[in-house]
């Protein structure tokens, strides 16, 4: 008796070992790829008997979509931690800086020293107030021929400078 007779072995065609091979990678694919875990799943739903034969795949695909499922979701709350992280550091401040900067420059005109007062506009109110300077101004503009009553007063007419139209006008 040949060796070939006592122990029958069932020879497979090239068909059904290529689509072996591919049962096999689709068990390889399916824990790394989500979409090939559905279309394998729904292939799989719409034949029961192709369900029931292949069992494992089956659950391996299910497993697979859970897991997905679990990384979109964590996904999801670290993306929205980094958004509010960024917020935090980075857009609070720079809209803080800018109403500060809006608000801060009143604050900083004010903060500013006060205008140097001219001396000669005190030393010409004393002037105006004092009686003597009074009847000498009164004793000049006789002379000139303007009246004491010029509704301008002496501190504004010094104070205009020369060479401007302001003081031509008035000259």
């Amino acid at each position: 008796m040949s060796i070939e007779k006592s122990h029958p072995r069932h020879r497979r065609s090239g068909i059904e070992f290529e689509e072996e091979r591919a049962w096999v990678s689709f068990y390889q694919r399916v824990s790394r790829d989500p979409a090939i875990a559905t279309e394998v799943m729904i292939q799989l739903e719409s034949d029961s008997e192709m369900k029931r034969t292949h069992l494992a795949l089956y659950l391996c695909c299910k497993e697979s979509l859970r897991q997905h499922k679990i990384r979109q979701v964590r996904n999801k709350r670290i993306g929205q931690f980094v958004r509010w992280l960024c917020h935090s550091l980075f857009v609070r401040p720079w809209h803080s800086l800018q109403k500060g900067l809006r608000h801060g420059s009143d604050i900083a005109v004010e903060c500013l020293p006060e205008a140097v007062k001219e001396p000669a506009v005190a030393q010409v109110r004393r002037l105006v107030r004092d009686v003597e300077f009074s009847a000498a101004r009164t004793a000049f503009e006789q002379q000139t021929g303007q009246s004491v009553t010029d509704p301008a007063p002496a501190s504004a007419k010094t104070q205009s400078v020369p060479g401007t139209k302001k003081a031509r006008a008035t000259a």
